[in-house]
């Protein structure tokens, strides 16, 4: 999956015309690898791993380029950091935990339906749209979470 996630970037990233630098190669790398929602700074942490040599402005105007071109997509969530996944992947929506910052993909035709019946009801046809959801974890939860970390 890691590495149809890259060729799929990659593959996005020929269709608009854009040149694979080695430093380009590495980032769409890196992204694609990521299950998580990385702003700049992580994700220049992750590269920096692979490559020392590749320095945060290459990855800030990377980022930029392939979001002005549509490979990627822009999050800001409440913690003003803008986070980055790929725009190819199926509509879904997110959890974002005010904790722990961490970032849960769903998706639910329940709430999609809903979201439609509602535009609907009051003469609309969504065109876009983005549900995120703030969330902190229930006491169950947060035990299990202090349980697993003792371990």
């Amino acid at each position: 999956m890691i590495k149809a996630a890259f060729k799929d970037i990659a593959a996005l990233c020929r269709e608009h015309g854009l040149r694979m630098t080695a430093p380009r190669r590495i980032i769409m790398q890196v992204l694609g690898e990521s299950d998580d929602h990385p702003d700049v700074v992580e994700l220049h942490r992750r590269v920096s791993a692979i490559d020392p040599g590749i320095a945060l402005a290459t990855v800030y105007r990377t980022v930029n380029m392939l979001q002005d071109k549509g490979v990627l997509e822009r999050h800001t969530f409440s913690d003003g950091r803008a986070r980055y996944e790929t725009a190819d992947r199926q509509h879904h929506d997110h959890l974002i935990d005010v904790e722990s910052g961490d970032v849960i993909e769903f998706r639910s035709e329940e709430i999609e339906r809903l979201q439609e019946e509602i535009a609907r009801r009051h003469g609309y046809a969504i065109v876009s749209h983005r549900l995120e959801i703030y969330v902190k974890p229930l006491e169950a939860r947060r035990k299990a979470g202090k349980a697993r970390s003792k371990t």
